[in-house]
């Protein structure tokens, strides 16, 4: 069932996607959950044949996450929030979902290594549900709000998180 949301999920945002460019912020952010939607379907797929070789699907999908994750805190809402003065906001609430994230993602970790093929499904599936509402909120919040009041600087921004360099 997760698995064919997740597969749901990704042909909408491939209808968008088709022939077009990707230069909005939205339209950017949007498309990299898709990637990262994909990267998780693989990760549990992966597991449920083995936790064993879950690891390398996991690296994989941990690190596109991160990188997304780290794209969203060091450019784009520091560009909202310098142009909106908001700090508080939507921004803040994000943050906090993506350390709740980071900390399923260091438990699912875990979980491989110790090879609890049930810890690491529990956790897998609580991230799940939380990348869904997380994503949700972005898709049609703040990546619209960030569009309507960045979009004279819309081009910059995506180049800058393109060409970011992960920390």
């Amino acid at each position: 069932m997760v698995i064919f949301l997740l597969i749901i999920l990704n042909i909408i945002r491939k209808i968008d996607k088709q022939g077009r460019n990707m230069s909005t912020i939205k339209e950017f952010l949007t498309m990299d959950h898709g990637n990262c939607d994909e990267l998780f379907a693989n990760m549990e797929d992966a597991a449920a044949k083995s936790i064993e070789s879950a690891k390398e699907a996991y690296e994989a999908f941990a690190n596109a996450t991160e990188r997304h994750f780290q794209m969203e805190e060091r450019v784009m809402f520091l560009e909202f929030e310098q142009k909106t003065g908001m700090t508080q906001g939507p921004t803040a609430i994000m943050r906090h979902e993506h350390a709740q994230m980071r900390n399923l993602l260091a438990e699912m970790a875990k979980a491989i290594e110790a090879k609890d093929k049930d810890k690491f499904f529990g956790n897998s599936e609580t991230l799940m549900i939380l990348m869904q509402q997380h994503n949700m909120k972005e898709e049609q919040m703040l990546y619209t709000m960030a569009q309507q009041h960045l979009s004279a600087e819309s081009d910059r921004i995506v180049d800058m998180m393109q060409s970011m360099i992960v920390e």
